[in-house]
């Protein structure tokens, strides 16, 4: 079983999955926020998911106090994309927001060849600049900078920051992927509320009753299992196996996941431009899926 879970195939189609699942959150976090406030939200699904983990915390006791800042820092870069992504979706067109965030395929190699010391291959620049311009039709290529703009724009270079922190503070498999993913949702529920009761009291609200707010519930329950439990757990698992560039490639099929769940589940239209974008992401990862050589294939493995 550890063997298959190992396996560089696996690895992928299990990152597309998340890449699927997280195309899916927007239309159910619209849908949740509709019955409850933002922070509020936030607070809630990772409060519930740093509960149900919070066995895992127990493997930190044998880690350095080193790699246990680098967790805790990931929580809070985590923290920051989450806070930036959804205010900035708030002041701006949903467009704006799903090309804006995609740069973060762009901005991953960058700050992984600045940080990590690992330059990109050629393939990997390519697949960037095709992802990059496939989230450009996807949305419609209208961009007009504002606010919430620069916001989401934030959110992707944290994204690039995050996923490179994990990588760090994972190395050698110091840190367990699950103690990482306990400890990401721990800051993120606490830094929500912290904010909810300090600096917007207004987003501190009453829990929803189930009487009257099933579907909420339900999907708070997706959110929690498939979005944050299932979702962070592979990416951070991932991120001990592969480069923060791969994983970041594979992952840039979201947009179309979640375009394709607007399409069935919301009845939204695309155009044909955002067909053809859509197809440009997708390609975009099946050159993320052409292996690097061997010898740092091995060499990604056991880092």
């Amino acid at each position: 079983m550890l063997t298959f879970l190992r396996s560089p195939r696996t690895i992928d189609a299990l990152l597309v999955a998340v890449a699927f699942i997280w195309g899916t959150s927007y239309g159910v976090v619209k849908g949740a926020l509709l019955s409850y406030s933002v922070l509020g939200l936030l607070a809630l699904r990772f409060g519930l998911t740093f509960v149900l983990l919070s066995p895992a915390l127990g493997a930190l006791s044998r880690v350095r106090w080193r790699d246990r800042l680098g967790v805790l820092g990931a929580g809070v870069l985590l923290l920051g994309i989450f806070l930036a992504e959804t205010f900035g979706v708030s002041l701006t067109r949903a467009s704006n927001a799903a090309f804006l965030i995609s740069l973060c395929v762009v901005f991953t190699p960058l700050v992984e060849w600045a940080w990590l010391r690992r330059a990109p291959r050629a393939l990997e620049w390519g697949a960037a600049g095709v992802s990059m311009a496939g989230a450009f039709l996807l949305t419609g290529g209208h961009f007009a900078a504002g606010a919430g703009d620069w916001l989401v724009v934030l959110a992707a270079l944290l994204r690039a920051l995050t996923s490179c922190a994990v990588k760090r503070a994972m190395h050698a498999g110091a840190v367990p992927p699950l103690a990482v993913t306990a400890v990401q949702a721990g800051v993120v529920a606490v830094g929500c509320a912290a904010l909810a009761l300090t600096v917007a009291p207004a987003q501190w609200q009453p829990l929803p009753a189930w009487h009257g707010h099933a579907a909420f519930w339900w999907s708070v329950i997706w959110l929690v299992a498939g979005c944050t439990l299932f979702a962070f757990f592979v990416q951070n698992y991932a991120m001990s196996r592969s480069s923060p560039t791969r994983v970041a490639l594979l992952m840039g099929s979201e947009p179309v996941f979640g375009a394709l769940f607007a399409l069935v589940w919301l009845g939204e239209r695309l155009t044909l431009a955002a067909w053809v974008g859509g197809l440009l992401i997708v390609a975009a990862s099946v050159l993320a899926l052409e292996r690097a050589p061997r010898t740092a294939a091995r060499a990604s493995a056991s880092a």
